[in-house]
């Protein structure tokens, strides 16, 4: 896909029994893993989103209308220069809960994410390479580090989006905050009846998955919207050749 392209897709918006259907330009879920990433993920899904929770290949990102969690919450910049008009959300967690969330995932996550002998994506690797400096710190979990690379994540991301209306924050477990993200999202949608928007969504919030030490539950949830994070295409497995690097640092540790 051609830089700077603009991408809609048709998505069915629930609202009773009555689907209806429109056109959207694609949605980046950015906030840091264990922020509920896997939650809105989900409840898309059940919204009638097509939803890659990860994306490493170009075609994932054609087919899915929603992309959440890696490479989205390091690369939001270069994947807003990708794709002309998309929507981005990101997603906010008190660090009390965000910390030990996020060290419990580390202390599965780090033996995979080693640069030479890791087994999992080098995508995903990257991200977390640039946004946690995993292989750069001498203690990747240590609280005071992550904290810091909490603020700094955060930090420039508004910066980042400062002025801009396309950006959502939201915290999950607020009251409210599904509603307040599907307003968000169909808020550009001149084929829904505003009534919909203020009145069909009072109450939905979102499901709280990966509870605990669970951090696979997005694997182990069936649906058919759900769209692989490796797909194929007609470049097989191939990704963007954007870099990293060629965006200013957001990272205390790099500058």
């Amino acid at each position: 896909m051609p830089p700077s392209s603009s991408t809609h897709i048709q998505v069915g918006l629930q609202s009773g029994s009555q689907a209806e259907r429109r056109v959207m330009t694609k949605v980046f879920i950015i906030g840091l893993p264990r922020t509920g990433t896997t939650s809105v993920s989900v409840a898309l899904l059940e919204q009638g989103y097509k939803v890659a929770h990860q994306a490493f290949t170009k075609q994932a990102f054609e087919l899915a209308d929603v992309i959440s969690d890696a490479p989205c919450f390091s690369d939001y910049r270069q994947l807003d220069k990708q794709f002309s008009g998309a929507k981005f959300v990101y997603l906010d967690r008190s660090l009390d809960s965000w910390v030990p969330s996020m060290q419990m995932l580390l202390s599965r996550m780090l033996v995979h994410l080693d640069d030479k002998t890791g087994r999992f994506n080098v995508i995903l690797k990257r991200s977390f390479n640039h946004c946690f400096g995993v292989n750069r710190v001498d203690n990747t979990m240590d609280t005071e580090h992550l904290i810091r690379c909490y603020h700094a994540h955060r930090e420039q991301v508004f910066e980042y989006f400062r002025g801009r209306d396309d950006l959502l924050s939201i915290d999950i477990s607020e009251p409210g905050s599904l509603s307040k993200l599907i307003n968000f999202l169909e808020s550009d949608n001149d084929s829904i009846d505003s009534n919909i928007l203020d009145q069909g969504f009072p109450h939905l919030n979102f499901p709280h998955l990966n509870k605990g030490r669970n951090v696979a539950s997005w694997d182990e949830y069936k649906h058919p919207n759900k769209i692989s994070a490796n797909a194929a295409g007609p470049e097989n497995r191939k990704y963007f050749d954007y870099k990293l690097a060629d965006q200013p640092s957001n990272l205390y540790f790099n500058n």
